[in-house]
């Protein structure tokens, strides 16, 4: 039977692989263990054949990527758990980054994000919102492809400028509305948020491989910038799930889950979230169990997750909680209710007393029962604890599987080259109509036409690139307002 060994207390406390799928939370104040708790469940997943996702937010969980070095500390720990065969080791890694600096680059198109998401991360009114959904509609009905920012530009442009045509079509809209997205975008830009949209877009394949020797790779997002624009990261970690959700297919339990996905700072996920976008996020936590992905959330305080996915955690590892304000106290028992209850431990107590490297565990065990809560003390990692060098990581990601495969963007005819032809055919054929000679514009019709693609950038891409990635974007309104529907699409949303 698969099992990672979590640590030691009374009796040893193990995560059974079959029930990796039920996912977990991790919780506890700072500084009191949760990243090498993180780094224990991904060392053994990754032992286990088992792909894993996750940020790393501090830059701290890097160091799964080299071998550990052994002291007294260490070696204690191992003799009073009693780990069998335990070595210094290295985990298989892949870096990846939104802005490409530290890891491979990862993108997306505007099309896969779809409104929902990118409502979020521009922080649109609810007037707005219904103004990029007609946006993205319009783009579907018109097969207008929208892969960067440039071409949702584009196309704002040419709905500002068609304004009276769309609104008897889809709904009112108005400039004013326009106007403010265009300032939010120009906003993410300047947050450097635009080198996430565009192409090659991230293929889940690549998130779900092993190496030579059949050890699940670890996937790690360096998020240490990326954090600081909260809004950014939950969007894009939700993004991320949903993509999992729409592709991968139904397999119901696995003797071991395909994927572990570990959220950090979870509470930025629900902090402003809307009830409907939290509605459709719980649906897919409670649904995704069955394609075989297990989520892990860490965070400080249990009740940062909504009552509907707490319930949802069947693999729990609680650190310390220090008490001192009301929320501290809520937290605390809201923790000590979450446990199976062990007489021999008053939870609401031992929370505040747990010293670093200690928690209170619970597992589930076979037939899905939740364990009583143990006290125990956690494995130490193999690896090192601790950051690494940025020559070691360029040297962990020159050999990387991905090596070369995103890092170079592409750039194929979208909605912003579309519409900039049409422009251009409707200016040239107008003199004609009139009888002026063709191809010569009167000069505010000139003037305008510069207006409107002032927007444009230059593009290019080898032909063979181009044609990878046609494949990979299905073009269809209907493949599109699928995905779309996972978290709040043009088809159940809000117009």
């Amino acid at each position: 039977m698969s099992e990672i060994l979590i640590g030691k207390g009374d009796i040893p406390v193990r995560l059974l692989g079959k029930y990796g799928n039920r996912h977990g939370l991790i919780a506890g104040a700072t500084g009191t263990g949760k990243s090498v708790s993180l780094m224990v469940i991904a060392e053994g997943f990754s032992r286990l054949g088992v792909p894993v996702f996750m940020a790393d937010v501090k830059g701290d969980i890097s160091g799964l990527a080299m071998a550990g070095v052994t002291n007294e500390k260490i070696t204690s720990r191992v003799q009073q758990i009693g780990i069998e065969g335990y070595v210094n080791e290295a985990s298989p890694v892949v870096f990846w980054d939104l802005y490409g600096k530290l890891g491979h680059p990862v993108r997306t198109t505007v099309s896969e994000m779809g409104p929902t998401l990118l409502n979020r991360i521009l922080e649109l009114n609810e007037v707005q919102s219904g103004v990029l959904d007609i946006t993205f509609k319009l783009a579907d009905d018109q097969g207008l492809l929208l892969l960067d920012l440039a071409d949702l530009r584009a196309l704002l442009n040419y709905v500002a400028e068609q304004k009276t045509d769309i609104s008897q079509k889809y709904g009112l809209v108005s400039p004013t509305s326009v106007a403010a997205i265009q300032r939010a975008l120009l906003r993410l830009e300047q947050d450097g948020g635009d080198v996430f949209f565009g192409e090659p877009a991230l293929e889940l394949a690549d998130l779900m491989r092993q190496d030579p020797s059949g050890r699940g790779i670890i996937n790690l997002l360096a998020a240490d910038q990326l954090i600081m624009k909260p809004r950014l990261y939950s969007s894009f970690l939700l993004w991320l799930l949903s993509e999992l959700f729409e592709h991968l297919p139904e397999v119901g339990d696995l003797d071991q889950p395909k994927l572990v996905f570990i959220f950090d700072e979870a509470h930025l996920l629900f902090d402003d979230c809307p009830p409907a976008l939290q509605q459709r996020v719980e649906q897919v936590v409670r649904l995704i169990r069955s394609k075989g992905v297990g989520v892990y959330f860490c965070s400080q305080n249990p009740d940062d997750i909504p009552d509907v996915i707490l319930g949802q955690l069947g693999n729990r590892i609680q650190h310390a909680l220090r008490a001192y304000t009301p929320r501290d106290q809520k937290a605390v028992k809201t923790a000590a209710e979450t446990f199976v209850p062990n007489p021999k431990i008053d939870v609401a107590k031992v929370i505040s007393e747990l010293a670093v490297g200690e928690a209170l565990v619970s597992m589930l065990l076979d037939k899905g029962i939740p364990m009583p809560v143990e006290r125990a003390y956690i494995c130490p990692p193999r690896c090192r604890m601790g950051a690494i060098t940025m020559e070691e990581r360029a040297a962990v990601r020159a050999r990387s599987t991905v090596s070369g495969k995103y890092d170079t963007p592409i750039n194929r005819e979208s909605a912003a080259e579309m519409l900039s032809k049409r422009a251009e055919e409707k200016t040239a054929a107008a003199p004609a109509a009139a009888g002026a000679p063709a191809g010569k514009a009167a000069p505010e019709q000139q003037s305008a036409l510069n207006d409107f693609l002032w927007g444009n950038k230059r593009r290019q891409g080898a032909v063979e690139a181009a044609a990878k990635s046609a494949t990979r974007t299905v073009a269809t309104g209907i493949g599109r307002q699928i995905l779309r529907g996972v978290l709040g699409s043009l088809l159940g949303g809000k117009r």
